[in-house]
């Protein structure tokens, strides 16, 4: 969806007194949350208010909460975990610049193209920034044996899992024969 911020503005100006808002109801429409690191199926997304307010001088204040449950794993036994993640957002945004002043100001917002927001891309970009580093089922997650796999968290194996400094492998092969 893309909101035109130049005739949001004219709106707000026709109003005539700085302070108004124009509330827009928008939603996340893609089914699937893409990243380099991985796909995230979205369980859960609801309809969200982005409120637009003049702040006078052809600057908008945008201000905006919203919420997504993605299906992600476990970073240690790879079972499917749901995840919360919860924004809120409040920037200034100044319809006078231009690209390239943005771009010279260090602006990174590259939800906004010319004049107009990309709510999808918005969203994608602070969903980006809230990703948790590392997802877990459960705070004492025992995660999988490296030998042969199995979920530490559902039973156990006999692997053998103790792990020697390699500078005393010649002792061990000494103990071995013994």
């Amino acid at each position: 969806m893309q909101i035109n911020l130049s005739e949001l503005e004219l709106e707000l100006e026709s109003i005539q007194s700085e302070g108004k808002t124009r509330s827009i109801e928008v939603i996340y429409q893609p089914d699937w949350y893409k990243t380099k690191v991985g796909t995230y199926k979205i369980v859960k997304k609801q309809p969200f208010q982005m409120n637009f307010t003049s702040i006078g001088q052809k600057k908008i204040l945008l201000e905006t909460a919203f919420s997504l449950t993605l299906q992600m794993r476990c970073d240690r036994c790879l079972e499917p975990v749901l995840q919360d993640i919860s924004i809120n957002f409040s920037r200034e945004f100044d319809i006078n610049k231009t690209e390239q002043q943005r771009i010279e100001a260090l602006d990174e917002t590259n939800f906004i193209s010319g004049n107009n927001l990309d709510v999808d891309r918005f969203v994608y970009g602070e969903v980006l920034m809230n990703l948790p580093m590392k997802v877990l089922c459960k705070e004492d997650c025992k995660g999988i044996c490296n030998k042969c796999g199995t979920n530490l968290n559902h039973t156990t194996c006999d692997c053998d899992n103790t792990e020697l400094d390699p500078r005393m492998a010649k002792i061990r092969d000494i103990f071995q024969n013994l």
